[in-house]
């Protein structure tokens, strides 16, 4: 259970409806967190609400479009009205089917939609929400370990999760005052709904370079989560934290 004082407060998760966002937003559940699943897929998102429901979790969803104001808006305005807000993770973002050409060849369109989603997206929820943020607060970006060692093939999204590791650090300083943690999380290559599209070859880099050599599950990221979301992190803000079996290391 959170050690946070009175009583069950909110977590918001944005793309929650399955993979790793479902897997955090479970786990805030389990630790006494009333949940808002965020997703932009109605059927997916009423469905992982249904999931944790079942489970004895309290969640609600809220359908979401991180790329759309209004959208985002309507979140707050769904959000304002369930309680305190104590906590966010930004985790939508486009993955699925998104490398396989080279920086000179990605077009203005593909660069574009992977920067709205997976580094405008992070900004603009964070910029719309942190006005009902309780104090203390967390926040946890997710950002990606492509990010910290370069991928060739996949510029376009790994810009775009740097650009979420430097905004992690200007958020940090902008919030610190107000008692509210900034972090990123960094994941290596997991193995969920939105890498089934990755091909072989990256999976063999991580199996074979990885100081646990074992393929990254969903849950393998959880418990960093609740770190960060508890008490015990209250110190801790601005950080990179790569969780990746090893592949890389600082």
């Amino acid at each position: 259970m959170t050690d946070a004082p009175g009583g069950a407060r909110t977590v918001v998760v944005t793309g929650a409806g399955r993979g790793l966002g479902l897997a955090m937003a479970r786990r805030a559940g389990a630790d006494g967190f009333r949940v808002v699943v965020a997703e932009l897929d109605a059927e997916r998102g009423e469905r992982a609400t249904a999931e944790l429901r079942a489970d004895g979790l309290d969640a609600r969803f809220v359908p979401c479009d991180v790329a759309d104001p209004r959208s985002v808006d309507r979140l707050a305005d769904a959000v304002r009205t369930g309680g305190r807000l104590y906590g966010l993770v930004n985790n939508a973002a486009l993955a699925n089917g998104v490398g396989g050409k080279e920086f000179w060849d990605l077009g203005i369109e593909a660069w574009d939609r992977l920067m709205t989603v997976n580094a405008r997206g992070p900004w603009l929820v964070s910029k719309t929400l942190h006005p009902l943020f309780t104090t203390p607060g967390r926040i946890i970006n997710i950002a990606s370990d492509a990010a910290l060692y370069g991928s060739p093939r996949l510029a376009h999204y790994i810009a775009s999760k740097g650009a979420v590791i430097a905004l992690t650090r200007a958020m940090a300083r902008e919030l610190g005052e107000r008692g509210i943690t900034v972090n990123a999380v960094a994941p290596g290559l997991t193995e969920c709904e939105a890498t089934e599209t990755v091909p072989a070859g990256r999976h063999d880099l991580y199996r074979l370079n990885r100081a646990i050599s074992r393929p990254q599950q969903p849950d393998d990221l959880t418990g960093l989560v609740s770190f960060l979301l508890s008490d015990a992190s209250r110190y801790l803000t601005g950080q990179t934290i790569a969780v990746n079996g090893g592949f890389t290391m600082n």
